[in-house]
């Protein structure tokens, strides 16, 4: 693989249950680059080497006054510069490739992993963690990837020194044979302590990449309520705290480096102490210590990649473990050889693959919202309402080993058992911060859709109107479409991005429209509006809409209260916000206090079980 011929066809299914497995993984899948680097490893420490032997070769041939040996003791050392300068350039040229590639391929599953797992994603990692994974955690995991080779062709070629000199000379060469290992493995003990504390400083600054991340989206809102400057003495702090980690573990490793220096230094002081010794006695000539001085003096650069490996496996192992956390989350998938069969999108009316359609049924809270009518929900927790809405997408975000529940059902189809796009083309799900890409007004509303609502028809129904205006004024020709949004649409506010977000839904038009809290930004009577322009443009379609604003349940064709994840009461506005203190508490925000000077409490002694929890109430409304 060259990194002319990214991005992957295919990068693979990952090996996500464990950070080492992963890194297992991603090396196997890049062994034609490892053995490469391998080689010119090889042929690069080879030439390093072959160098002393060379330079030992020529003392002994001045001493010798052999000048045949002596231009044969040059022609090999101009070997072996050849040998290192050409293996030392195709070995970094390799190394980088393996470096990119598998960097590349990291990302290109984690941009996979985040289309396939949509706004589900932010709520089972935080957005801080994701941003570290696919920016740093990457550039690490490459590093260990690639460091790899390059440490087997440093390990291999100390391995083959060491059993040369005690070949050649086995005196000196058993000093060193028992030397290198302890060179090699000496900062062994130091290492747990030196990954606990870098393990220490990224988790500080995950979070603090999190803090700013979090700070940057609420900006707007710190500005206006004065919290700028509190949060940012929180970033100061945090930053702080990430410098002082990052001090200790800097420490640490240069404790690592100065033992790398001082254990050659001293195994290289008692080579020569010894070899002098044998010199005098008459035991080895001049040029053998020469070559075993050399040789030992030249294994301090392959042992340094001992070291790196080190490094690289304690930084990388984190961002590993990181990546392969993401990459865990599975869409929740409860269909299987019996779900029936797969519907698609794309087929037509007669064709046995047409789209499903019917009522949307939730079995785990009991949820019904029928074909073609606008339903509202009510959720006593709002965490609650953001997870039903997800759930009813069909497309839930699983940790690895969660047990996923029994599916949505849209007319006898279940959600779950359908490809992703096949359930995201017929259900669409707009959560409660949904996100404007940068890029024009037209580009934004440019969405696959029925053809049925017109951009015009959903800006109106949206309330877009003063949106339209302030873009017209910022366009260069004073056209609204053709208006720049920033990224997330930060240059509008919270009620015009929602706005915005709303219309784009309902341009694409979808078999059914899952909206939580859609106007939560906006005023009552813009609201109101918003409320009118909704039911006209989804008339005839499904439409659930997770609210707790009066002014969307009084226009809901029928309301569901969710109570404690289970269908408590269903009718319509009016009547449940009289009848069902419960569902009046979560609307209108009644105390208890309010409750029971109203005699709500006494009115509902049939109506709810002690425990709070009661038979689903099913109220119409007549005439």
């Amino acid at each position: 693989m060259q990194i002319s011929d990214l991005p992957y066809t295919d990068p693979g299914v990952p090996d996500a249950r464990s950070g080492p497995r992963f890194l297992w993984w991603l090396g196997r899948n890049q062994a034609g680059g490892q053995l490469k680097s391998l080689a010119w490893g090889l042929l690069h420490f080879g030439g390093v080497m072959a160098l002393p032997y060379g330079v030992g070769f020529a003392v002994q041939a001045v001493v010798d006054r052999s000048g045949g040996r002596l231009a044969f003791a040059g022609l090999l050392l101009v070997l072996a510069g050849v040998c290192l300068a050409f293996g030392d350039t195709m070995l970094h040229r390799t190394a980088v490739t393996n470096w990119i590639t598998a960097a590349a391929r990291v990302q290109q599953l984690l941009a996979r992993r985040t289309a396939h797992l949509g706004s589900a994603l932010t709520r089972r990692v935080a957005a801080g963690e994701v941003v570290a994974v696919s920016t740093g955690d990457v550039e690490k995991i490459g590093w260990f990837v690639e460091a790899v080779s390059r440490f087997t062709a440093a390990a291999v070629t100390v391995a083959a020194v060491c059993v040369a000199l005690l070949i050649h000379q086995p005196d000196l060469g058993l000093v060193v044979a028992l030397g290198v290992p302890l060179v090699a493995l000496g900062v062994l003990p130091l290492l747990p302590r030196a990954t606990r504390l870098a393990d220490v400083q990224r988790e500080k600054a995950g979070k603090a990449t999190e803090l700013a991340s979090d700070t940057v989206a609420g900006l707007r809102v710190l500005r206006g309520i004065g919290g700028e400057e509190l949060f940012l003495d929180r970033y100061r702090r945090a930053s702080q705290d990430v410098r002082h980690a990052a001090v200790r573990s800097a420490r640490m490793w240069s404790a690592i480096s100065a033992l790398q220096v001082l254990l050659p230094g001293a195994l290289l002081i008692v080579v020569v102490w010894h070899g002098l010794g044998l010199v005098r006695d008459g035991r080895i000539e001049v040029g053998e210590l020469v070559t075993v001085y050399s040789a030992v003096m030249l294994l301090t650069y392959p042992l340094r990649h001992f070291e790196e490996i080190a490094m690289a496996y304690s930084f990388s192992r984190p961002s590993a473990k990181r990546a392969a956390r993401v990459l865990s989350l599975e869409r929740t998938t409860t269909g299987g050889p019996d779900a029936g069969p797969v519907a698609d999108p794309a087929g037509g009316a007669d064709d046995p693959r047409t789209p499903p359609s019917g009522d949307l049924f939730d079995p785990v809270t009991g949820l019904l919202a029928p074909e073609g009518r606008l339903t509202a929900v009510v959720c006593g927790d709002p965490d609650e309402a953001g997870r039903l809405a997800e759930r009813l997408g069909g497309h839930a975000a699983l940790d690895e080993g969660d047990v996923p529940g029994p599916s949505v059902r849209l007319g006898e189809a279940p959600l779950d058992a359908l490809p992703l796009d096949a359930a995201r083309a017929v259900v669409l799900v707009q959560d409660k911060d949904p996100v404007l890409l940068s890029g024009t007004l037209s580009e934004l509303l440019d969405v696959p859709a029925s053809g049925n609502v017109t951009v015009d028809d959903a800006l109106t129904a949206a309330e877009c109107g003063d949106v339209l205006d302030a873009l017209a004024q910022a366009s260069v020709d004073e056209d609204p479409m053709a208006a720049p949004i920033t990224e997330r649409g930060r240059s509008l506010s919270g009620g015009q991005r929602q706005r915005l977000a709303l219309a784009r839904s309902l341009v694409t038009d979808p078999e059914v429209l899952v909206l939580d809290e859609p106007t939560s930004a906006v005023d009552s009577h813009t609201e109101a509006r918003i409320a009118d322009g909704l039911r006209t443009v989804r008339k005839g379609r499904t439409t659930v809409v997770c609210t707790s604003s009066p002014l969307l349940l009084d226009r809901a064709e029928r309301v569901v209260f969710v109570h404690e994840g289970e269908v408590a009461a269903v009718g319509v506005h009016r009547v449940l916000v009289r009848t069902d203190p419960r569902y009046r508490a979560v609307v209108t925000r009644e105390t208890e206090e309010e409750q029971r000077r109203s005699g709500s409490t006494a009115n509902s002694t049939d109506a709810a079980s002690p425990n709070g929890s009661g038979p689903v109430i099913e109220i119409e409304e007549t005439a």
